[in-house]
């Protein structure tokens, strides 16, 4: 039989918390057993498959970029970031030592330099794609060089949650597509697709390690400020937005989380803002 209070010697029961079931640890014995915080928030079961996830009645799939275009512009990834379905779309940069990015870089000069010497020697035609990136490596390196630039290394994931998984592969198509358009070339991440989730979550928990070298000035063009636009097809007019004149039409209710934050200053307008809206949404 389990003693639950175990004898007491004469110099614990001197003190009341000294012993090891005093009252504190009597306290931690009786809440061992007790329903945690984690056991409310965490899903009923977690099904991993080689190429989804699935989460209680929810399926996920995540993907990895594992290609660029040579050039991108301001707000090249619009048409991702507005895509119309919810996506966790996940960032990760982090920088790294000039010198060494120098270093390595001098190297990889030296090699294409001797592959194009090589076949002018050997009357072959010179590989254009090596010459184009010989080019944009000097003009990077004398960038660098300057400090006018820094090195980056960026990895893009993006996980497709979906009610089935018939939805699940047919969003898959459509942000593949997407990702083609802007000459993005990504890879589902086939039997990683735990880490790939977690690794979209907002917790910095890059467990999938997939990245790419880039400049500061192209890694400030995938900043996803795309545009001050808030248009729905459903929803109640809030106003005219001041940037482009368009209509603010949304509902905020539509949403996971329906609340909202005014500001303004006195007499702006925020009180009959408020009456307005709840006007509107009757």
């Amino acid at each position: 039989m389990f003693n639950l209070f175990p004898k007491l010697t004469n110099k614990q029961s001197s003190t009341n918390n000294a012993g090891p079931m005093g009252k504190n640890n009597m306290a931690d014995f009786l809440a061992a057993g007790s329903v945690s915080v984690k056991d409310l928030i965490a899903p009923s079961y977690v099904e991993v498959d080689f190429n989804s996830l699935k989460i209680d009645d929810r399926y996920y799939r995540t993907l990895y970029v594992v290609g660029y275009p040579r050039y991108v512009s301001p707000n090249w990834l619009y048409s991702l970031i507005t895509f119309d379905h919810p996506l966790y779309i996940s960032m990760y940069i982090y920088p790294t030592e000039s010198k060494n990015v120098l270093d390595d870089m001098k190297r990889k000069i030296a090699e294409m330099e001797a592959t194009i010497e090589g076949d002018i020697k050997a009357g072959k035609v010179v590989d254009p794609t090596v010459q184009v990136a010989l080019d944009d490596a000097l003009s990077l390196q004398a960038e660098l060089a300057k400090g006018s630039e820094r090195f980056f290394q960026f990895g893009l994931y993006v996980t497709i949650p979906a009610d089935s998984l018939e939805e699940l592969n047919r969003i898959t198509k459509e942000i593949d597509s997407v990702l083609s358009s802007l000459l993005i070339t990504s890879r589902q991440a086939t039997l990683e697709m735990e880490e790939g989730f977690k690794s979209t979550l907002p917790i910095f928990y890059d467990k999938l390690g997939v990245w790419r070298n880039m400049d500061s000035t192209s890694l400030a063009t995938t900043f996803p400020f795309a545009t001050a636009s808030l248009t729905r097809n459903e929803g109640i007019l809030y106003g005219l937005n001041q940037h482009d004149g368009s209509l603010i039409i949304f509902d905020r209710f539509t949403l996971e989380n329906a609340n909202a934050v005014i500001l303004g200053k006195s007499g702006g307008g925020k009180s009959f803002m408020v009456k307005l809206e709840a006007l509107r949404l009757l």
